[in-house]
């Protein structure tokens, strides 16, 4: 069984997207790593060159980037956790 790959959650206060991005992967118990783009511009600098995007959140797993809203993130979230056996 392969280990899961590293995951980021770039964020920022007030999001309701962030927050549910960050429910939705405590309760698949998958280990994360929450990093706030509005109080860390080097997190800030490290998601723009990762992502592409300006605008939290943004979902890394491994290599792969998510963007946009938790609706829009939640199906490609699903399949990447389940290709990485979480």
């Amino acid at each position: 069984m392969t280990s899961l790959k590293t995951v980021t959650v770039y964020t920022v206060p007030g999001c309701a997207s962030c927050e549910a991005i960050k429910r939705f992967l405590a309760a698949r118990q998958v280990p994360y790593t929450e990093k706030n783009v509005r109080e860390d511009s080097a997190a800030l600098a490290e998601m723009q060159a990762r992502a592409n995007v300006r605008i939290a959140p943004v979902t890394l797993i491994g290599d792969q980037a998510f963007f946009g809203t938790f609706d829009d993130q939640r199906p490609l979230l699903e399949t990447a956790l389940r290709d990485n056996d979480a």
